[in-house]
């Protein structure tokens, strides 16, 4: 893969963090016996990955916004360009040493997102997408899968924590779904089970909730890929919304009436 100075701004930065939290999640295991548990460390470990990020990306494009996850929207000289930043997608796989999590960079430039990085330190995958220019994984091609039934399929989602509003509509969902494909997987972090809808290793991809930091990245990565993506409401008004479902263009649209239960 051929990458623009952009993308090449872009992958820096997450390497660098990614560098930095792949030496905390060493720690984090060590500090699994412990008897305060590794929560503040954690903590501590996303706010110096959204630091590093903050920093590389500022020293390379001064003049662009942010929103990220824990310094919520920086403003930028220009209004045009806006990075959006999750540091640590899948803080609770980390917390507990579960080696599935990512960092998360998207630039949205006139409200549409043009380039996107999904890096996964631990296991070393780079996802990287820009509009136009296909979508790879570690510099390889990837595409969805082009399964056409739900039957053949398995889906990969998030769930709602118990006591959330949306926790007894999930369940009606998922019911659905299971009883209407070939599996349903929760990994707990959105960015990486897009990025594993961009490859073929999941047929689709729904969830409710979710901030706009969590998904950015993902859905040009989708996109890319030669995949669909919307809300909930069929529209393409995710980030607003927090709602997305995804898969190909057949899946996506079948698994769309299904979680909705017509």
């Amino acid at each position: 893969m051929a990458r623009s100075a952009l993308l090449n701004v872009m992958v820096e930065a997450a390497r660098k963090a990614g560098k930095r939290l792949a030496r905390d999640f060493g720690e984090v295991q060590n500090l699994q016996v412990s008897v305060k548990g590794p929560g503040d460390f954690v903590s501590a470990a996303d706010m110096m990955a959204e630091k590093i990020i903050f920093e590389e990306l500022s020293k390379a494009r001064p003049k662009f916004g942010f929103l990220m996850e824990e310094r919520g929207v920086v403003e930028g000289s220009d209004p045009q360009n806006r990075w959006i930043v999750d540091p640590l997608d899948g803080t609770t796989n980390f917390l507990h040493g579960i080696p599935l999590f990512g960092i998360s960079i998207a630039l949205e430039r006139e409200g549409e997102i043009v380039a996107a990085i999904v890096y996964n330190p631990v296991m070393d995958e780079l996802f990287a997408a820009e509009k136009g220019r296909g979508a790879f994984v570690n510099d390889r091609r990837i595409r969805v899968a082009a399964r056409r039934r739900m039957t053949d399929c398995v889906f990969t989602t998030g769930i709602p924590h118990l006591g959330r509003p949306a926790h007894g509509d999930f369940l009606e969902q998922q019911r659905r779904v299971m009883l209407n494909s070939a599996g349903v997987r929760r990994f707990g972090a959105a960015a990486i089970d897009l990025c594993w809808v961009a490859a073929g290793r999941f047929d689709g991809f729904w969830e409710t909730g979710l901030s706009p930091w969590d998904m950015a990245a993902g859905i040009l990565m989708v996109r890319e890929a030669g995949g669909y993506v919307s809300d909930l409401d069929d529209g393409q008004d995710m980030l607003a919304k927090g709602s997305i479902i995804a898969g190909n263009e057949l899946i996506r649209k079948q698994l769309l009436e299904t979680v909705r239960g017509e």
